[in-house]
């Protein structure tokens, strides 16, 4: 026990217990995100203006076809070598050398990110950085086409009741519309929800230090030659320790939505509402 002690608090397995915090963090950002670039695609693909909701529905049909890792390995080198053009043209006017040389993309020092003498913290952040607005978008489009459905869902009938009423386009939109696209919405954005949390390993392939990196790490064989406390292939009882993680984060979530789900039907022409009519 007391091996074991020390060796759980080694360095290393503090890295291994802050990746968890990485993992929340990430759901922390990349969720709200998500939605608000779902909710402004489900706004522009019913849009008036024909090239604005054919931009929407391009962005939701486009992301949602391309596989999710295909994107994520796409996408993140595209926009950091955009991120670095841009910074490259304000930088390096007076470059006078092709940036693509055959397979290579090369620019000058000054406008590489992050800096090459920038702390290990830097080169971390601009990658979590990258990753979250991939997440978003991947993510953000899944949500645009839940939202889209959700709103095409909500009776014609009340739309129409509150023009009669008086009311412009936007106070239908903001008072009649949204509140109610929420009920119709949730069941969907819920299932997106567990499929981000699910999705959080990618994080690996993007070349960040996740919980699956360490869970690796930690658990493949160690010799004595490598380390101070040799063991053999203990990588079982690591991702063990991540499904219990995600099992949590999953029963956790569960609940929290059911709940939210409660609220939002109370009151509302649904059946979900209509039940919680009856009940009181």
């Amino acid at each position: 026990m007391s091996w074991l002690t020390c060796y759980l608090t080694t360095g290393v397995h503090f890295s291994f217990y802050m990746s968890f915090l990485k993992v929340l963090g990430l759901l922390a950002v990349t969720a709200p995100t998500a939605l608000a670039f779902g909710f402004f695609g489900a706004m522009a693909a019913r849009a008036r203006f024909a090239p604005v909701a054919w931009l929407g529905k391009g962005y939701i049909a486009v992301v949602r076809g391309v596989p999710d890792i295909a994107f994520f390995l796409f996408f993140v080198i595209a926009l950091d070598q955009a991120f670095e053009y841009l910074r490259h043209k304000v930088k390096c006017p007076d470059w006078d050398e092709p940036i693509r040389q055959g397979s290579d993309f090369l620019v000058c020092r000054a406008a590489k990110l992050p800096l090459g003498n920038a702390s290990e913290w830097v080169h971390e952040t601009y990658a979590f950085g990258l990753a979250i607005i991939t997440f978003a978008i991947v993510f953000g489009a899944f949500a645009a086409n839940v939202i889209f459905g959700a709103m095409r869902a909500v009776p014609r009938a009340q739309l129409e009741t509150a023009e009669a009423y008086g009311m412009t386009y936007r106070q239908t939109f903001w008072r009649i519309l949204v509140p109610q696209m929420w009920v119709y919405a949730l069941p969907g954005l819920s299932n997106l929800w567990m499929v981000l949390i699910k999705a959080t390993p990618l994080l690996f392939l993007l070349g960040i230090e996740d919980i699956v990196y360490w869970a690796r790490e930690l658990g493949g064989t160690k010799t004595p030659r490598f380390t101070d406390y040799p063991h053999g292939d203990w990588r079982m009882w690591y991702f063990l320790a991540l499904l219990i993680f995600y099992l949590l984060m999953t029963k956790f979530s569960e609940s929290a939505l059911d709940r939210l789900m409660k609220r939002l039907t109370r009151g509302q022409a649904t059946t979900a509402g209509e039940a919680q009519r009856k009940l009181s």
